[in-house]
């Protein structure tokens, strides 16, 4: 499978800095400045229009025609220690999910690390449920994206689709590329198959 995001699926892929529209504010912005860092990110992130009630990942795939891998899901995450709440984005392939009770737990540094509740994950992020994704998030959220986002997926190839912030729209880039954002954080084992 080729590394060219605008070739996935039968969806229609634009520079995602040529559509700020199709962007949450936060993301926009955060696409914004690491574009301004990294010169790969303006030709590379790309983003595209989608019927919002196919957002969810089972039902983006088989509607525009997507591998199942190519999707990586963002959940927000949150445990306490010593009174202080610890926050993080888990970003994992949709073919495996986030290792909640081991890996993020212990990432954190905490006893019990639960899921945050839709409300507050929107109202945190500026984003739509179902559309939250690990660029743009607040500055104290930790990014903790799994190892396997990052390199070629068998089924997959180079590139995965991410949420945009908005339910009406996607954005794909290479994994390797997601890997450099601004405060991620590559982790092995994150997932579990």
């Amino acid at each position: 499978m080729t590394a060219d995001p605008t070739t996935l699926g039968t969806l229609t892929w634009v520079r995602a800095l040529d559509r700020p529209d199709l962007l949450a504010d936060p993301v926009r912005a955060a696409v914004e400045a690491w574009a301004a860092d990294d010169d790969r990110v303006a030709d590379a992130v790309v983003v595209t229009e989608i019927d919002p009630d196919l957002a969810d990942t089972a039902a983006l795939t088989a509607a525009y025609d997507l591998p199942p891998a190519a999707s990586a899901n963002c959940v927000l995450v949150a445990g306490r220690r010593e009174g202080e709440e610890r926050v993080a984005a888990a970003v994992v392939r949709a073919t495996t999910r986030a290792d909640v009770n081991n890996a993020v737990k212990r990432l954190l540094d905490v006893r019990k690390a639960s899921f945050l509740p839709t409300d507050r994950a929107v109202a945190d992020s500026g984003m739509e449920y179902g559309g939250i994704t690990p660029l743009g998030l607040p500055a104290g959220y930790r990014v903790l994206v799994d190892a396997r986002v990052a390199v070629d997926d068998p089924d997959a190839g180079a590139v995965v689709v991410i949420g945009s912030g908005l339910r009406r729209s996607k954005i794909a880039l290479p994994g390797a590329l997601l890997a450099t954002a601004p405060r991620v954080e590559v982790v092995d084992g994150l997932a579990l198959a």
